[in-house]
Parts: C-alpha cells; structure tokens; sequence
C-alpha cells in the first residue's frame, strides 16, 4: 500500500489541485474569536472567509466524502448558509465538552453575563448527490423514482424485484421523509429488473452516462463512509490538552486550540477505512494528519503561518521516525 503523509507551507488554496480526492476533510481554521493572525475578531463574516474554501471542497469532493467542521457555535451558525449554497448536507453536531476544568480564567461571567462556555463543535456534513434531466436537479429519492417511472413498469413491480413483500416501495422509491438509501444489493436487483423487463425504448434504466447502468461498487460511492463505534455518542468528554501531548515552546503553547489527537481519530475512523485520502486544509500543528497516519490511512495538509508550519513540520517527522509506518514525507 503506498502510504503518504503530505504537508505543505502555504494557502491550502494554492496547493490543492495537486491532492488526490479525499474521502475526509477536517476543517479546523478560523473561529472569528481573534485567536490568532488571520482569524477574524468576530465570527459574524466567517460565511465569507470560508466560502472560497467550501467551494473548492465542493468541486473536489464525491457523494463518498465527509467533511467534518470544528468550531465555535456561533462560527458554524455563521457560516452554515455557505455550506449549504455548495451542496454540503448537515447530518450531525458533535459536541466537544472539555469538562469544569477548562472554566479557569475561561470567563468572567460577571462582565459576560453568561455561563461559562466549555464546549465547541465539530459538525458532519456529506455532499448530497445530484441528478439533472432536462435541466433540472433531482435529488436522489426523486431520480429513483423517476428512473423507475420511466420503465413503465408499475410501483408494486419494485418490491418483485428485490425479493421483499413491500420494503422496496415503502422504503426505497417512497416520497415521504421515511425514505432509505438502497443498500447496494437492493439496487443491483433493481437495476437489473428495471433493464430486463422496462420499455425497450427507454434503456439503460439508473445509468448516469446513458449506456451502462450504474454498476454496484459505483453506487457505494455514492453516499459518505459511516461506521458508528460502540459506546460513542455525539458528545466527546475530553478535556483540553495540557499534558504530553500538547505542544509548548517554553511554558507558552504553540497553538490556542490543538485537538486531542483521539478525537481527531474518532471522526476519521468513523468515515474512511484503511488507505483512504484524508485532507487537512487549516493544518496548525497536523493533528489530523497525525491522526490518519495512526489509522493508516493517506494524508494531505497545509498551514499558512510559517512559524506554526516549522513546529509542527518537526512534530510531524518525530512521528515519521517511530518504527509504526515507513512514510514518505514531502515539502
């Protein structure tokens, strides 16, 4: 298996086009809380320094993908319009809860007036899947059962085809909000029921390029990687670094927010498997990159900041040295 772990110094918007696609992208880049230089002192233009970002996902992304954005509450209000106006679909909000322990010098709530915030967000999105005829865009769930349609052939004829009494009707080509996605095994069967028995005038039925239908491995990718691991939930009790882990020049560390490692695995465990391509756009001291060489997966990430890039460029090579993997490191 070729397995690389890429870090690059510079705008991730300058290095991208030369990545390949990933299956994951861990976003964890401005919170507009002026955290540090370029971070914007308030959270309520983030949509804007985000979007050019979000659409470069977007057009390098697949149905097959997860994006998995960390912030602040109020920075993912702000910049969820934008997410969606680029087809990204929300599934999940995650909740970091770093314990009473992280209040220390955290607020002032007499000033503030509020509780003291101890959480942050790290929420899940998917790009939803498009189908255009005749200019117009069907989501999934509506080209199913157009496709079908098509065929001529009647609605009960689905649940035939899959070998079931009434799932494949009430499940998979329903119009109501209790629609399932067709494991692959149900859409090979009615694929093939579909081109077997339909208008001949009409085939290939469920084809995206007009001769051949859509094959099973190619309907797999067609939505996000999702395993759920026993015993977790949406809520992550971690508290903040402060250990071994957490990376200091002197008694002063190197970045305000570094992820806990374990977290950063969590989440790519979730939505890849073994030798998939991991992004990591807002790099800071790679703990995403970290993460997915950990689980053996392929990595690619940039940082901006100079300063922060030689830290965690050093950091990144001790990983390199431990006997675990033999990777290749580019610059």
């Amino acid at each position: 298996m070729d397995q690389r772990l890429l870090i690059e110094e510079g705008d991730f918007l300058n290095l991208y086009k030369s990545w390949d696609a990933p299956t994951v992208i861990i976003s964890d880049g401005p919170y507009g809380i002026g955290g540090f230089p370029g971070d914007p002192k308030s959270a309520k233009n983030l949509g804007k320094v985000y979007e050019p970002f979000i659409k470069a996902w977007a057009e390098s992304s697949t149905p097959n993908t997860t994006l998995w954005f960390w912030n602040t509450e109020l920075g993912w209000a702000n910049v969820h319009p934008v997410l969606e106006k680029y087809g990204w679909e929300f599934v999940n909000c995650h909740i970091w809860n770093k314990g009473k322990a992280h209040i220390a010098g955290n607020a002032n709530t007499k000033t503030l007036r509020k509780l003291p915030v101890v959480t942050e967000v790290c929420v899940q999105y998917v790009l939803k899947p498009e189908f255009v005829i005749d200019g117009n865009s069907l989501s999934m769930q509506e080209w199913l059962r157009y496709e079908w349609k098509r065929t001529g052939l009647p609605l009960s004829k689905t649940n035939e085809a899959c070998g079931v009494k009434n799932a494949a009707t009430r499940k998979y080509f329903t119009t109501c909000d209790l629609w399932y996605f067709p494991p692959s095994e149900a859409f090979e069967k009615f694929t093939k029921y579909a081109n077997e028995n339909g208008k001949v005038e009409g085939k290939p039925y469920f084809s995206l390029n007009g001769i051949d239908p859509i094959s099973k491995d190619e309907w797999d990718k067609m939505r996000a990687k999702f395993k759920c691991p026993f015993g977790v939930s949406n809520v992550w009790e971690h508290p903040p670094l402060n250990g071994k882990e957490r990376l200091k020049n002197g008694s002063k560390s190197l970045h305000l927010n570094q992820k806990p490692l374990k977290l950063m695995e969590i989440i790519i465990d979730i939505s890849s498997d073994i030798g998939d391509v991991i992004w990591e756009p807002f790099g800071g001291l790679f703990s995403g990159a970290i993460a997915a060489h950990n689980l053996n997966r392929v990595a690619y990430a940039s940082e901006i900041n100079g300063e922060i890039f030689k830290h965690a460029e050093n950091r990144v090579k001790s990983i390199l040295d431990q006997p675990k993997l033999n990777l290749l490191l580019d610059q």
